[in-house]
């Protein structure tokens, strides 16, 4: 008979938000240069249009205080859920920047699943700009991709380390 110890797994014991062992959906995310910036009553009215029109009730929005969500259609699952609809995108703010009453919109993102559906970055922007009647500077539309999350830890480098 032969013993062997085994360690144990770790549990893991802090919020997940995704399922262990799941796909990652990879997202193309782009900071907005130069940063949108409106006055609070503009961005209230965009929420206001965005609820309007919102997932639960047919629409194709989701509004949030961190921003609005775009997504391919209502939510038509069980109990309110999502469904069939998936997320497209999203666009992304933070308030009293850069003084108060004044949001600033400082990133777009688009999905795998937006990115499938053929949309960018500029063109989830002007979904939501459309809510509200909004516009941008034209140099917030022209997008770049920023760097990789962390060049410090890709698969290359990991490999060379001894």
């Amino acid at each position: 008979m032969t013993l062997q110890a085994l360690e144990p797994q770790p549990v893991h014991r802090s919020f997940r938000l995704t399922r262990p062992g799941a796909p990652v959906a990879v997202a193309i995310a782009s900071n907005v240069r130069p940063s949108i910036v409106l006055p609070d009553r503009e961005a209230r009215a965009l929420l206001a249009a965005a609820e309007r029109r919102d997932v639960s009730s047919g629409g194709t929005f989701s509004a949030g205080p961190a921003g609005v969500q775009v997504w391919s259609g209502p939510w038509d699952g069980l109990l309110g859920s999502k469904g069939s609809a998936r997320h497209l995108g999203s666009v992304d703010w933070s308030y009293d920047t850069p003084s108060r009453h004044y949001i600033t919109v400082y990133r777009v993102m688009v999905t795998a699943a937006g990115a499938e559906a053929g949309l960018a970055p500029a063109d989830v922007l002007a979904q939501v700009q459309d809510l509200g009647g909004v516009t941008a500077p034209a140099d917030a539309l022209r997008l770049a991709v920023p760097p990789p999350r962390d060049p410090f830890r890709s698969a290359a480098r990991l490999k060379s380390l001894p």
